[in-house]
């Protein structure tokens, strides 16, 4: 841990909440007013109950450093960055190596700053702090239970705030967008399930029930949509089209596309010009 505090402010203070990013993951908890934030430069209005996840390397403060009148709490934790680029739980965490991997790997995609009516982030964070001052016996080792217990709460109300099971075909609105925006990545089924906030096990039957597709062939089929409109610019090779929709080389992307389509890339291009 970081950083833990509380403030209540009383007036309108301007130059007081300058925009900053840091390396750790910041938590904030809003107990009365409103407060207009922006994070990652987007604005977000928070309300009372409501939480503000401000993920590592992201700019978070307000329009002119400007403080709004209220009270929040606010926890700032200690991470470890992995080679893929997800976050995990610090060493202080007693999360088992799959766990941490898992809330690291859904907070990193995690697409929404607000959790909306989160009053269990309250009450921990008042552990915490009362742990934290009462300095008894044992402090250190609640702190750390009280923190992972905020962890997966998060992830947890994340996962309900989604609604998957009310209202998956807009979930797959914003995972496809998601997807189209870096199809050259080698996307796995646990990371497109966090984007939607399910289980591996979970998802995977969604995804059949609303596509009649397993996860893998749903993908592909998008970095096909995505790779017929790339080969209707001619400005572009196939080789580099192939890569660019996640393909791992031009031959996989010609027999896949030939499997899909009944032709080759470069067949349906020649079609394509010659018919414009």
């Amino acid at each position: 841990m970081l950083e833990l505090g509380m403030k209540k402010n009383g007036a309108i203070l301007p130059n007081t909440f300058l925009t900053t990013a840091t390396e750790g993951i910041r938590i904030y908890y809003i107990i009365e007013g409103k407060f207009e934030w922006r994070i990652d430069h987007q604005p977000y209005f928070f309300y009372p109950g409501d939480v503000a996840l401000i993920l590592p390397g992201k700019p978070f403060g307000s329009d002119n450093g400007t403080l709004e009148i209220g009270s929040f709490a606010w926890i700032h934790l200690d991470i470890q960055k992995q080679d893929n680029g997800y976050i995990l739980p610090g060493k202080w965490s007693g999360l088992s190596e799959s766990e941490g991997a898992a809330i690291g790997r859904m907070l990193s995609l995690n697409s929404s700053p607000v959790l909306s009516r989160f009053s269990e982030a309250g009450k921990i964070l008042k552990c915490i702090q009362t742990e934290l001052f009462a300095h008894e016996i044992g402090y250190q080792t609640r702190i750390n239970h009280q923190v992972d217990e905020l962890l997966i709460k998060m992830i947890r109300h994340m996962s309900r705030q989604v609604r998957p099971g009310r209202d998956f075909p807009k979930a797959f609105l914003r995972l496809e967008e998601v997807l189209r925006q870096n199809l050259s990545h080698q996307w796995t089924v646990d990371e497109m399930a966090a984007l939607v906030g399910l289980g591996t096990t979970l998802f995977t039957e969604r995804v059949k029930s609303y596509s009649g597709f397993s996860p893998i062939n749903y993908l592909i089929n998008i970095r096909i949509s995505e790779a017929i409109k790339l080969l209707k610019r001619p400005d572009i090779s196939v080789t580099d089209i192939a890569l660019d929709t996640g393909f791992y080389s031009s031959q996989h992307f010609a027999t896949t596309f030939k499997k899909l389509t009944g032709h080759r890339p470069s067949e349906f291009r020649k079609h394509h010009l010659r018919n414009e």
